[in-house]
């Protein structure tokens, strides 16, 4: 129950993630400070305090799951906006080095792995393309 809450979270500060490739230049910069602001002042206390007041090494008592996999996705794709957002969160930064040495993890973020790269104009454009092709044969 409480990972489903935690995966619901992490879920909502990813939607202001999610669509900034798809934002124009003058919209991406305003989209990085709402994605910075929310992430420091709503969501990234509330896990540091989950982290806090259990003093365990997941979010979930001292079982690994998605939640922890999904929270430190987010946290990766946050820290592409701004590097140092963690800086004022000392428990999510040893919970990050955590997730991130354990060895599956770790071998996923290496360069070359199956982690899918942060979405580039050509990846853009293919998504508006096929969204365009969508909408053009629901109209007819």
């Amino acid at each position: 129950m409480r990972i489903d809450m935690y995966v619901g979270g992490t879920d909502d500060l990813m939607g202001f993630i999610l669509i900034f490739p798809f934002l124009s230049a003058e919209d991406k910069e305003k989209q990085r400070a709402v994605i910075v602001e929310k992430a420091t002042s709503r969501y990234f206390p509330a896990y540091e305090k989950v982290l806090k007041d259990h003093g365990q090494d997941f979010l979930v008592g001292n079982n690994f799951s998605w939640a922890d996999v999904h929270l430190l996705e987010a946290i990766l794709m946050v820290e592409e906006k701004k590097s140092d957002v963690l800086s004022g969160f000392p428990r999510l930064q040893a919970f990050k080095a955590r997730i991130s040495s354990i060895p599956t993890i770790k071998k996923f973020l290496q360069p070359g792995s199956q982690r899918k790269p942060v979405p580039d104009d050509k990846y853009v454009e293919t998504v508006r393309r096929v969204l365009r092709m969508y909408y053009d044969m629901k109209a007819n």
